[in-house]
């Protein structure tokens, strides 16, 4: 059963549209950053790793708008998105000054982290191109309207890079529901972002004005706590059950201040050391309830950074297929569960992978 009530594929020029900032994530792979003498170089960015995902692993026409300084580092990232096949003629492309003085691109510093040592993240983007971003400068009349967009993904990250990029998200948000876009929307709370800016306050007050143009929520319980206001008592990350009825009370309070909601979603995530976590996921719809996932206690994970957003891409898919919400939200935990598997914030599993693992498939040698 769908749903959603989804534009024809025919009808649009892109399946998913991403909003949101591009970094470029230099990993030290098995050491520090604080020791390290040479960094793996990636892209990444909360929500450009879901259109990414949704192109690489599930075969789907994505896109991204972002803004880049234009020098050799904006080009890198340019060239890494490329690869992951984004379409990239929406980059806003901002002159350079030569310093990093008025525009820069932003870099994020990330370590694994390994048992009891957990993963670690520098971010080093203040003053970047897409946080200067300005209501105006993009026509989105035009890309949801004239070139055509069947889903449209944005979230808390994007909107706490600046005081600018609210109205940005507002903008666009506005634009896709007008043009029958279902507009997705990570809460994805980080607190480094928030702290100049107003803190968690800021942040709730910015994410409430813009619930009301979401679709499709995703965020955990404390993305919940801290973005929307809603108290979620009673998790316990030892007794599952508590967190699926705590997910069900944190629903009632969501969807009866914000009704506009259709889908609810969220990993159920519990950190037994850096490498091993219980993992799982939930997801509501007014049709459907409440629905879980296999929940896979003991998952070994390589790298987890983008495995909330890898879990968004699979779900996301699932819905954009017509599957019903059950089996959305079983590609989503099996899609995060693969990714977390291998380095980088951007998923390296396929498509036929992620269903073997939907429908109960096991870690064999394939030969």
């Amino acid at each position: 059963m769908t749903v959603l009530k989804l534009r024809p594929a025919e009808a649009c020029g892109y399946d998913v549209l991403a909003l949101g900032e591009v970094m470029l994530r230099l990993d030290p792979g098995d050491g520090r950053i604080h020791t390290t003498r040479t960094f793996r170089a990636w892209e990444g960015g909360g929500e450009y790793n879901v259109a990414r995902a949704l192109r690489r692993c599930f075969g789907l026409r994505a896109a991204a708008v972002t803004a880049l300084a234009d020098n050799a580092v904006g080009r890198l990232v340019e060239d890494c998105m490329l690869q992951g096949g984004i379409d990239t003629s929406h980059i806003r492309w901002v002159p350079y000054d030569g310093i990093g003085r008025t525009v820069r691109n932003g870099l994020n510093f990330t370590e694994r982290g390994f048992g009891v040592r957990g993963a670690l993240g520098v971010s080093d983007r203040g003053h970047t191109a897409v946080s200067q971003l300005e209501p105006g400068q993009i026509d989105w009349d035009e890309l949801f309207g004239e070139q055509g967009v069947r889903w449209f993904h944005t979230g808390g990250i994007f909107v706490g890079l600046s005081n600018s990029t609210p109205a940005v998200a507002e903008e666009a948000m506005t634009a896709a529901r007008n043009h029958g876009t279902i507009v997705s929307y990570d809460l994805n709370y980080r607190p480094s972002l928030w702290k100049g800016i107003g803190g968690q306050e800021q942040a709730q007050a910015v994410n409430r004005r813009l619930a009301p143009l979401v679709d499709v929520m995703l965020g955990n319980e404390e993305d919940f706590t801290a973005c929307l206001g809603f108290e979620v008592p009673g998790v316990d990350e030892d007794l599952r059950e508590l967190e699926s009825a705590a997910f069900g009370r944190m629903i009632e309070a969501a969807t009866a201040t914000f009704p506009n909601l259709s889908v609810v979603a969220t990993t159920l995530r519990a950190v037994r050391t850096a490498t091993v976590n219980d993992w799982g996921a939930i997801a509501w719809s007014e049709d459907s309830g409440l629905v879980e996932a296999t929940h896979r206690p003991g998952l070994e994970i390589l790298d987890r950074v983008g495995g909330g957003d890898s879990f968004a891409s699979g779900l996301i898919y699932g819905l954009l297929s017509g599957v019903d919400l059950q089996t959305a939200v079983e590609y989503g935990a099996a899609h995060g569960a693969l990714a977390m598997t291998t380095p980088g914030d951007t998923s390296m599993a396929s498509r036929e992978e992620v269903l073997k693992l939907a429908s109960g498939g096991s870690a064999r040698v394939q030969r």
